[in-house]
């Protein structure tokens, strides 16, 4: 039976008189046990509107059963089918007014923490995991992409996945674009970015 705790499980984060004197990320993430009980909130809708309200059609349902069995690299997996970049976007991605807000538990309570749970999994992954190359038969097609912002990388990563060989093509002196030259530190750590690059 679902968690029908009306409230997601909070964010830990910097305490203010922490935090006032550092340029370190707010919010610290949730630890194994709190992503698995607010997985446990979701209801598993058979209709899926969460899945709906994402502009990238990561199937939420499936990451979220993953995470309460368990299988932390299992969903790390689901969500890098659709998500080139689970890291950021559990961050940054204005999930209130997309997935959640789809959510059936938003009706009446608060929507499961979905930004919050895809964040997880991605910092787990990045701790534990090892990324995978897989072997992709190449069609024999080149392309360029101009621009290593978020969109060029996306559209790099699945150009890669059907087998073409990309060329990426980028100005500044870092890949990332708004990512890295536009959000601030506290906000979204380089780190992440560079690792999700490379990724």
């Amino acid at each position: 039976m679902p968690n029908m705790s009306p409230n997601k499980v909070p964010m830990p984060h910097q305490e203010p008189n922490v935090r006032n004197k550092n340029v370190a990320e707010v919010a610290t993430g949730y630890t194994l046990e709190m992503a698995q009980e607010e997985a446990d909130r979701c209801l598993q809708c058979k209709h899926k509107p969460c899945v709906n309200g994402c502009p990238v059609g990561v199937q939420i349902p499936e990451f979220i059963a993953l995470i309460k069995e368990g299988d932390i690299e299992g969903a790390y997996d689901k969500i890098k089918e659709t998500n080139a970049l689970p890291a950021v976007c559990g961050r940054v991605c204005p999930q209130e007014d997309q997935c959640e807000k789809l959510c059936v538990r938003a009706i009446k309570h608060e929507a499961v923490g979905i930004g919050r749970l895809e964040r997880f999994v991605a910092d787990y992954h990045m701790a534990n995991g090892e990324n995978k190359i897989p072997n992709i038969e190449k069609n024999g097609h080149k392309v360029a992409v101009v621009g290593a912002g978020p969109a060029g990388l996306t559209c790099a990563g699945d150009l890669a996945k059907k087998g073409y060989e990309v060329t990426v093509y980028e100005a500044l002196h870092k890949a990332g674009g708004v990512l890295e030259y536009g959000i601030p530190e506290f906000r979204l750590p380089k780190a992440i970015v560079s690792k999700e690059v490379q990724a």
